[in-house]
């Protein structure tokens, strides 16, 4: 089919993929069985070890419109995801990220590219999502088809609340791709919500209120692993507000959402030093300060580290407590 005669727009769809070949082909499945036709199906292997790349190249010799780019060597993850945002073609007008572990339902780029074309100032388009065994990303009131690109930023600033999802939940103008040297921050990980939050600086948002894709939720996923462990979800929120709260948020807005923010990270960072005596991690956690350009404030983490320690006395005394009165417990509870 041919991208630049047919009425459908162009479609670059993307999955990188490293040592993803147990979930690789339902993907691939997926994106073959869109009821939309025009796309390139562009399959980014990052030196996988496992059989991904036999996977991939299998597919491309099946159909032309799949084609795999090999990496000459290894990226880490946040550098291979701008990589791989390189390779689409500069034909396109937009594009669908797939990961590999993740699938698409027959309908997804049909439904996000009709939103798009309907309303030409979106740069996102979401959708509900089946999130392993849930439907989430379900917080916008139907039929809230478009959105004010600053009202979403401001929603996510303010209350934390997201619509995103992974990438694999949404369609982006490609422009808005192509424009940018680096789409994702790659000083940290789990920046996917900062370049959207980017992207909302001069684009709208759009919203199908439709399941039209699939998250899984595994063991090895980047979600349940390296990213929790070093606390890059803190360090990316405290990297987006500091980035785009000036441009979204009113000064006594931002400083009240910043101070909240530290005093949650220095919450989990005395939480943390307690519970693992780790001083290499601890020392690893305070690079997030760092990195941010902000000191470390000695006072307010004893403070905290005594809070914590308090805590953890209380909740010792409330197992004996238990124990000697008949199941009836003192609870403590903590808000961060």
């Amino acid at each position: 089919m041919n991208k630049l005669t047919n009425q459908e727009p162009f479609v670059s769809i993307l999955t990188p993929v490293y040592n993803g070949g147990k979930y690789l082909e339902e993907c691939i499945q997926s994106v073959l069985n869109q009821t939309y036709r025009n796309w390139e199906y562009v399959i980014v292997n990052n030196k996988s070890t496992d059989n991904s790349l036999e996977i991939a190249e299998k597919y491309a010799k099946q159909d032309s419109r799949i084609r795999v780019h090999n990496n000459e060597e290894f990226l880490p993850q946040m550098q291979n995801l701008n990589h791989a945002f390189r390779q689409i073609s500069p034909e396109s007008k937009y594009c669908k990220v797939v990961h590999a572990d993740d699938w698409l339902f027959p309908d997804c780029i049909t439904k996000m590219v009709a939103l798009n074309e309907e309303y030409p100032t979106v740069g996102i388009v979401s959708a509900y999502r089946l999130d392993n065994n849930k439907v989430n990303l379900d917080g916008l009131p139907y039929p809230s088809h478009f959105n004010p690109g600053k009202e979403i930023a401001r929603d996510h600033l303010l209350n934390g609340v997201s619509y995103f999802g992974a990438p694999s939940a949404l369609l982006i103008r490609s422009d808005l791709i192509r424009k940018r040297e680096k789409f994702y921050e790659e000083s940290h990980l789990a920046t996917d919500t900062t370049a959207c939050i980017d992207l909302l600086r001069e684009s709208d948002f759009g919203f199908v209120h439709q399941v039209l894709t699939f998250c899984r939720r595994h063991e090895m996923s980047m979600t349940n692993t390296e990213a929790k462990e070093n606390y890059s979800f803190m360090h990316a929120r405290l990297f987006c507000l500091l980035m785009y709260g000036p441009f979204f948020l009113e000064e006594k807005e931002l400083n009240r959402t910043v101070t909240h923010k530290l005093n949650k990270f220095y919450i989990l960072l005395a939480r943390n030093l307690f519970r693992t005596r780790s001083i290499t991690e601890f020392k690893r956690q305070r690079e997030i300060l760092r990195h941010l350009e902000m000191k470390f404030e000695t006072a307010r983490f004893i403070k905290n580290f005594i809070r914590e320690s308090a805590m953890q006395f209380l909740n010792i005394f409330g197992i004996k407590f238990k124990r000697e009165k008949n199941n009836e417990v003192f609870h403590h509870n903590s808000h961060i």
